[in-house]
């Protein structure tokens, strides 16, 4: 197959290095073949060179903990209603959402579950978003009586977590389980009981092990995580006021960890008009404390995937991607680090090699926007294109972003 060539002014390769400057990107059957400094006089045939000098390319992105069954709607309405539609009824909503995150350059998503296991269907249907990968838990589980009804399965409180796991013979690559309360609103650094002990997520742990399956644990708080992260948990989701120690112990096990930060900040923006100021200054300090977590886990080495819960109230598929690497920035993540934590951290933890960053030998996939790196990342709300395999996606170019929930 015939050599192509891209000559990106800016390069992000997603490794977490710094941005290089005016790259030629050799492409050949669907993979980069050489990646070097451009040259003033390119010694290519012109025709096979398209010119992106003015543009920055990088990887394509990955949001790691969405809830594709939901709408970001403030409507209560709406909400209550796909809290309990069946998922024929979902299906177009599911499709609307995927359709949206492509929109944003986000290629492959990891869905943290719902009531009816609709959006790990949806992954397996003819409806799949044809240029997308999706991973989802399905549904997940929670301790009967406590939350998290609305994204799964309740284990009763006479039967042990690995055995109601074994009897569902749960397919896909994931499992999600819901190990601690939410976040209050009203008084800061609440924390709840942890759901299940450290013996029952490890048998968990062992179990989907050898059916080649990852745990994903929803966890607030300090005890809720560290017994999550000490039985071997592939990720910790959420994550807040787990404290230091943990943060450490995450580090040091290889535990990744999905802070989810501008959901919290987004409940701040969208609650009612007649919320109390106490109410907005916990919200407030929540997210402060967050962003001090962040810090200290990119200090540590944890393996942080960039995460934003959309679906949540006010976190919209797709768009939601730029305010969480806002808050990244905030927390004093370099351009280049937090494009890590977004691109090649979240298909590593995902298991998606085809996303392994920009490099030689790797898939030539990969997103352009017009600007210098310094718009980034406000620029991901319109790309210039998405390349798949080396060619640019016809379906992006066909399907603008219109956002109707």
């Amino acid at each position: 197959m015939e050599k192509t060539y891209v000559r990106a002014g800016w390069l992000i390769d997603g490794s977490g290095g710094p941005v290089q400057n005016d790259v030629l990107l050799e492409l050949e059957n669907g993979r980069f073949s050489s990646i070097r400094p451009a040259e003033e006089n390119l010694q290519q045939d012109l025709a096979r060179v398209t010119d992106l000098s003015h543009c920055t390319v990088f990887p394509p992105l990955v949001d790691s903990h969405i809830h594709l069954f939901m709408s970001s709607t403030t409507d209560r309405q709406t909400r209550e209603r796909q809290l309990v539609a069946d998922c024929e009824e979902l299906e177009p909503a599911i499709a609307r959402h995927l359709h949206y995150l492509f929109s944003h350059g986000v290629l492959a998503a990891r869905d943290g579950g719902d009531r009816g296991g609709c959006a790990e269907a949806f992954s397996r249907s003819p409806r799949m978003h044809p240029e997308m990968v999706l991973r989802s838990a399905g549904r997940a589980y929670h301790r009967q009586g406590r939350y998290g009804g609305l994204i799964g399965r309740a284990v009763p409180a006479d039967k042990s977590l690995v055995k109601t796991y074994l009897e569902d013979a749960k397919e896909g690559d994931l499992v999600k389980v819901v190990n601690s309360g939410l976040n209050s609103l009203h008084v800061f650094a609440k924390q709840t009981e942890p759901q299940f002990s450290q013996q029952e997520l490890e048998e968990l742990v062992e179990a989907a092990g050898q059916r080649g399956q990852k745990v994903m644990v929803h966890a607030n708080g300090r005890e809720p995580v560290r017994r999550a992260v000490a039985a071997g948990c592939h990720s910790i989701e959420h994550g807040f006021f787990m404290g230091e120690e943990n943060i450490r112990m995450m580090a040091e096990k290889g535990t990744y960890w999905v802070p989810t930060v501008f959901t919290m900040k987004a409940f701040g923006l969208n609650l009612d008009a007649n919320r109390t100021t106490a109410d907005a200054k916990v919200i407030e300090k929540n997210v402060e404390h967050q962003l001090d977590q962040l810090r200290l886990a990119r200090e540590c080495g944890v393996r942080v995937a960039l995460g934003t819960d959309a679906g949540s109230l006010g976190v919209l598929h797709g768009e939601s991607m730029v305010e969480e690497m806002k808050l990244y920035k905030k927390a004093g993540y370099s351009l280049s680090q937090m494009f890590h934590a977004a691109t090649v951290v979240g298909a590593e933890m995902l298991g998606i090699d085809t996303f392994s960053g920009i490099h030689e030998g790797g898939r030539a996939t990969f997103l352009v926007s017009r600007g210098a790196p310094s718009q980034l990342p406000r620029k991901i709300l319109y790309l210039e294109a998405i390349y798949r395999d080396g060619k640019p996606s016809d379906l992006y170019r066909k399907n603008p972003v219109k956002h109707v929930d």
